[in-house]
């Protein structure tokens, strides 16, 4: 007897229950309700569209989510915590009441433009969608400090700058109902590089297995996408971009309504018990907020997906401490965003912080080496005096001009390098918002540029190769951690002036000296071969 099938049932994969986010209303105009075929129509101007994307990403340039900020407050309670945990907490508390003025964002890297929408099948705009979100997206970078970080290709190598931040990714579905809904991200290159993708098989799905695989995985995020994070960790999915959509979304807690138990139609659900196990494997791998400690986490989501019998893709990603997501939705109502904390200040307390070091950089720089030699890694240092800023586009021209002529610029050599790239700088202030970038895509400049006498002192965010802290030993150099996230903290209290010193015509890339009052940053890389993040001191 052959053995009958199952009857056909439908029910989609992802299966979001009550939506809890509180919303605001920005506009009752440009929606209307029409007929067509004996149903009501949600008929919207694509004005509407504009305007959403615009106040989106205007919202999540300068303020944050309040669940977030709770966060970030609790960890100045918690015993637990260290002082270097306690010493981030607060700076990026600090860092949201600034940036809620709405002159200095965030993070200094505003982000790729990202929008995931659901339009719903009787909802009409008579427009191209993503064209009218895009120009939200193009009058909101134009009209506010923030930075244009889009490529693009000339040809296979070459590339130029698009000056307006623009393309977006968006993505857009079909769904029943009346109704249209966001997801706005702004994903910046430090958080969008730890999304990863493992091919795996089902041998990875026993308890030891999955246990070892995901507790290697979550050390190797590290440092440079600017913990604390909120991380995502999808096992399973249909196809590999199943699998990384997934992670973007549930990394923006979009997903956080989902079931939490599967069933044999193959949904999608969150799994609690993996959640709270990740959470604390997080917090016993000693990374800390940066700088060591229990805070490479404020939470942890885990979804299971199906997936074909013959794979098991996983993925993980993050969403960074400038954590910019937030939900719209345009109904029979009006348009909608998502209520973020416009008073952050309100959540930053009485709060002593930790003794740091005074270092004079305006002197003969083998005088602050010399210092610089006195202390063990992890001190906390407060910085006076001259820096050079350099980033990838600058230390490949520095490399082409040192192979010609044998020789580096003085100020390279002379000075401590700052890795950043600021944002576009209000007309009141010395400089935009101006945080640390990641230090690993220098890597490979560094024994070649100490061995010429430059680049002794660098400062960076984010954990170093094996290659940085050899030439750290075998050149008496530095490495020095500055809290990545904080960029409007450190543009509005820390950075007194700034001036263009060579590659102009690199814009944001180009090298500029900045003096800095009381800049923090932390001792990673010593001259004696200890690295922070290696465990070797």
């Amino acid at each position: 007897m052959s053995k009958q099938l199952p009857q056909f049932e439908y029910k989609p994969l992802i299966q979001q229950q009550n939506d809890q986010t509180t919303y605001r209303l920005i506009s009752k105009k440009y929606v209307s309700i029409d007929s067509f075929a004996g149903q009501d129509i949600l008929s919207i101007d694509p004005e509407a569209l504009k305007l959403i994307a615009y106040e989106a990403f205007k919202d999540i340039s300068f303020y944050l989510r309040p669940s977030h900020l709770r966060q970030l407050r609790a960890i100045l309670a918690d015993p637990d915590a260290s002082d270097n945990d306690r010493f981030v907490a607060i700076s990026l508390l600090k860092n949201a009441a600034i940036s809620a003025a709405e002159v200095l964002p965030l993070c200094q890297d505003t982000g790729t433009a990202i929008i995931h929408g659901q339009k719903g099948q009787q909802v009409w705009t008579g427009a191209d969608d993503a064209a009218r979100l895009s120009e939200g997206v193009y009058n909101v970078y134009r009209e506010f400090n923030l930075r244009y970080s889009q490529l693009a290709p000339l040809s296979m190598l070459r590339e130029q700058n698009t000056n307006t931040n623009i393309p977006a990714e968006i993505n857009l579905y079909a769904v029943p109902g009346e109704e249209y809904h966001f997801l706005f991200i702004a994903k910046g290159g430090g958080s969008a590089n730890r999304s990863f993708l493992f091919q795996q098989s089902k041998s990875l799905l026993t308890e030891e297995n999955l246990l070892r695989f995901l507790t290697e995985k979550m050390k190797n995020l590290g440092t440079a996408a600017c913990p604390p994070y909120h991380i995502a960790v999808v096992i399973g999915g249909t196809s590999a971009e199943e699998t990384l959509k997934t992670v973007k979304l549930a990394s923006a807690r979009y997903y956080d309504d989902l079931p939490t138990c599967g069933d044999a139609l193959g949904r999608a659900f969150r799994d609690l018990e993996w959640e709270a196990r990740l959470l604390d494997m997080a917090r016993k791998s000693d990374i800390g907020a940066q700088f060591g400690g229990v805070y490479l986490a404020l939470d942890i989501r885990v979804i299971r997906l199906p997936r074909h019998a013959a794979s098991c893709p996983v993925g993980i990603g993050v969403s960074c401490n400038a954590d910019r997501n937030i939900k719209a939705k345009i109904t029979r109502d009006g348009i909608f965003l998502e209520q973020l904390e416009k008073e952050p200040s309100r959540y930053i307390p009485a709060f002593a912080l930790p003794k740091a070091i005074a270092i004079n950089l305006d002197r003969p720089i083998e005088s602050v080496l010399a210092e610089l030699s006195d202390y063990p890694v992890k001190t906390l240092l407060s910085l006076t005096g001259t820096l050079i800023v350099a980033r990838d586009s600058a230390h490949a021209r520095l490399r082409e001009r040192l192979r010609r002529t044998g020789e580096l610029p003085d100020y390279i050599k002379n000075r401590p390098v700052f890795y950043a790239g600021p944002a576009k700088k209000p007309s009141h202030l010395p400089a935009g918002s101006f945080g640390p970038t990641t230090g690993q895509r220098m890597d490979s400049y560094v024994a070649e540029f100490m061995q010429a006498g430059g680049c002794r002192i660098m400062i960076a965010k984010g954990e170093r190769s094996q290659i940085v802290t050899d030439a750290c030993k075998k050149y008496g150099g530095f490495y020095l951690g500055a809290i990545g996230g904080a960029a409007a903290l450190l543009a509005q209290e820390n950075i007194k002036s700034i001036q263009v010193i060579d590659f102009a015509e690199l814009g944001m890339e180009a090298i500029y000296k900045i003096t800095v009052v009381d800049f923090p940053a932390f001792i990673i890389c010593d001259d004696k071969g200890h690295n922070l993040y290696a465990g070797n001191c």
